[in-house]
Order: C-alpha cells, then sequence, then structure tokens
C-alpha cells in the first residue's frame, strides 16, 4: 500500500512539472523590438534594441555581436546579458545596403524557418553603417525610449511616401517569378531622429535599384497603400488623395505582352493659388502622375524588377516555363499605357473658378 502512494505522489509530482518546467519570467527575458544586420569581415554583425523599464520609464539598450550565424550572434549576445533573448516581439528588421546588394535569399529563408520571429516584422534597408546608426538614434531618442518602429507605424509616425514591406512579402518576391518588392532606404538624421531617403527595388532578394519618395507614394499608390498622401500640383495647388482604383487590361498581340492601366484618383483639394481653376489643377495632376509613373517604369523595366507586379496579370496567359523567365523575356518587351482620370471630391473652403 505504502509503495502504491509513493507512486501516486511522485506521478502527480511530474505531471504537474511537466508543462512549465522551463518557462521564465517575464523579468528574466529581454524583448527586443528591432533587429540591426551588417556584415563584418564576412561575419554578420548583429544588432538588438532592447526596451528597458527604469524607474517607470522606458529605457532603451542597444547591444551587438559578430559572428558566421545570426543565431550564434544572438546566442552570444543572450550569453552576455543577465536575462535571456526573446525575439518573438521584433516588429523592424534593419539591414545595411551591401548586405541587400550581395542578396536576402538565405537571409530570408531563415526568418521564415525559424520560429521565434514573425513574418510580419518590417523590412529596412540602412544607407548608414548600423553602429553608427544605432548611437545617433539612440542619441537622438526622448527619455522616455522612443522605438524605432514607431516611424513605419500607420497609427504613430508613417507617411505615405514610405514603404511597408514584411519578411513574408521579401520571402515571397524572391520565389516568385513575376512580382518584386520595394523596401523603404533610411539613415540617422540631423535634426530628426531618422531620414527616409525613398526606397529601394529589391528583385530576386537583391537590391538593384532605388526610387525616390515621390514615386515611392506612386508605387503605394498603385499598390492600393497609399492613404492620405498630399501632393502638390506645379507649386500651383496642393491636394490629398482620397481614395484609389487601378483598372488593368492585359493581353499577348504578336507575342508580345500589353497592358491597359487606368487609375482614377479621388482627391481633396487644400490649397490653390489665385488664378488657377480647378479643371487646370485636374488636368496637371493627371499629367503628372502619368509622366511619374512612365519614367519610374521605364527605369524598373531597365533594372528588369517588377515592383508593380505587373507579371502577375499574365500568369493565365503564359506556360509556367515562359513565367520563369518572364523578368528577362517578356518584362522588357511589354508595352504598358497608363492613364490617370482625377476627381476632386471636397473643395473644402476654396471657391471654385
Amino acid at each position: 500500500m505504502r509503495q502504491a502512494v509513493k507512486w501516486i505522489v511522485l506521478f502527480g509530482i511530474l505531471t504537474a512539472s511537466s508543462g512549465c518546467w522551463d518557462n521564465k519570467d517575464i523579468n528574466h527575458r529581454s524583448l527586443p523590438v528591432v533587429m540591426g544586420i551588417g556584415d563584418a569581415a564576412g561575419d554578420y554583425e548583429v544588432f538588438l534594441q532592447i526596451p528597458e523599464p527604469v524607474d517607470s520609464k522606458m529605457r532603451v539598450k542597444i547591444v551587438s555581436e559578430k559572428d558566421k550565424t545570426i543565431t550564434k550572434a544572438v546566442d552570444k549576445i543572450s550569453e552576455n546579458l543577465e536575462t535571456q533573448v526573446d525575439l518573438l516581439h521584433l516588429k523592424l528588421i534593419l539591414i545595411h545596403s551591401r548586405c541587400a546588394e550581395r542578396g536576402l535569399d538565405n537571409l530570408f529563408d531563415f526568418f521564415m524557418r525559424v520560429r521565434d520571429i514573425s513574418p510580419k516584422a518590417l523590412v529596412v534597408i540602412s544607407d548608414e553603417e548600423l553602429g553608427s546608426f544605432f548611437r545617433n538614434v539612440q542619441r537622438s531618442m526622448k527619455p522616455t525610449g522612443t522605438n524605432l518602429n514607431d516611424f513605419f507605424e500607420k497609427n504613430a509616425g508613417w507617411n505615405p511616401q514610405i514603404a511597408l514591406t514584411r519578411i513574408w512579402q521579401v520571402y515571397r518576391s524572391v520565389h516568385s517569378f513575376t512580382r518584386d518588392v520595394a523596401v523603404p532606404i533610411v539613415k540617422s538624421g540631423k535634426s530628426t531622429l531618422i531620414e527616409h531617403m525613398g526606397s529601394g527595388v529589391i528583385r530576386n532578394g537583391k537590391l538593384v535599384g532605388r526610387i525616390d519618395p515621390d514615386e515611392t507614394l506612386l508605387f503605394n499608390t498603385f499598390t492600393g497603400q497609399s492613404g492620405q498622401g498630399k501632393i502638390e500640383v506645379l507649386n500651383r495647388s496642393s491636394v490629398m488623395i482620397d481614395q484609389v482604383r487601378v483598372h488593368r487590361r492585359s493581353g499577348i498581340i504578336g507575342g508580345v505582352p500589353w497592358m491597359n492601366v487606368r487609375m482614377d484618383i479621388t482627391v481633396n483639394l487644400l490649397e490653390l493659388r489665385q488664378g488657377t481653376t480647378i479643371e487646370e489643377v485636374k488636368k496637371e495632376l493627371a499629367e503628372l502622375l502619368d509622366r511619374r509613373f512612365e519614367r519610374m517604369f521605364a527605369r524598373v523595366q531597365a533594372e528588369r524588377s517588377d515592383i508593380f507586379a505587373l507579371g502577375q496579370h499574365f500568369r493565365n496567359l503564359l506556360p509556367r516555363d515562359r513565367l520563369r523567365e518572364w523578368r528577362d523575356r517578356d518584362y522588357p518587351r511589354l508595352k504598358v499605357d497608363f492613364k490617370t482620370y482625377v476627381v476632386i471630391e471636397d473643395y473644402g473652403h476654396v471657391k471654385a473658378n
């Protein structure tokens, strides 16, 4: 009987402790929100921005390590901290431009394979050495500990001229025949926390070109991320984007792909200089966006990067073997007729002429 009681007690202890014996209290974990990845003589240099509560305020700590792999570098950081590093709360991945130019396919395979990092984390490219970048950013931060990712949050400091691209979107583009992405490029600012430089064009996982903030606004508008962007029309007026609809028709004639694109854009009038009519604003805005698209499309087409995902509309028209060669064979020959139609929905207190 005593033997049976001992076995029951032992079984109860094992059952009670098996589910949480290795759990760590949140006070014993470091929860970085930003990871920076640079290169150092063939190794990865990994930076972590870790917020820490101190006296009812939030202080930001920057730590870094170098190693052959990202996993080992993070492990080294964790070894040297009094807490365990937990990457589940990462919001932002900052990658140096040299790494992006060499190729990101292996890096994003790692991000999607590991379970510690959310595929929804945003991806950003730095035009500045990461050590200098984090030092300058930390020096400019408020004592309350402003997070770097606030710059890219839609409910905080995000602006429609800034591209928003997540880990899963870059990973998808690496393995897609007909879709590329634009990733924001930043450096530390002089009077502000950071300075937005435009966007980097990522083709097959490599940084192959750049677009400026105005072109990024057009890219966001085209892909449905415009969000109240403001456009200045020939220094005589300014408007705010309210709604955008893009209609596409595509086909192949004589082996040459073609596409008609119509962008219907509804705007609110913000400013209007004296002597300028509403019809002039509509005409000039349509011509401005048409020229901007044509110039931007010519450049990305020459770079063979399909950031507008136009190839997606030919997936039912081309066999898979030909889609595999889309960027090199059919995309350079693609003829696009782009037209913008403007509707001014709200004149505010401006009198229409």
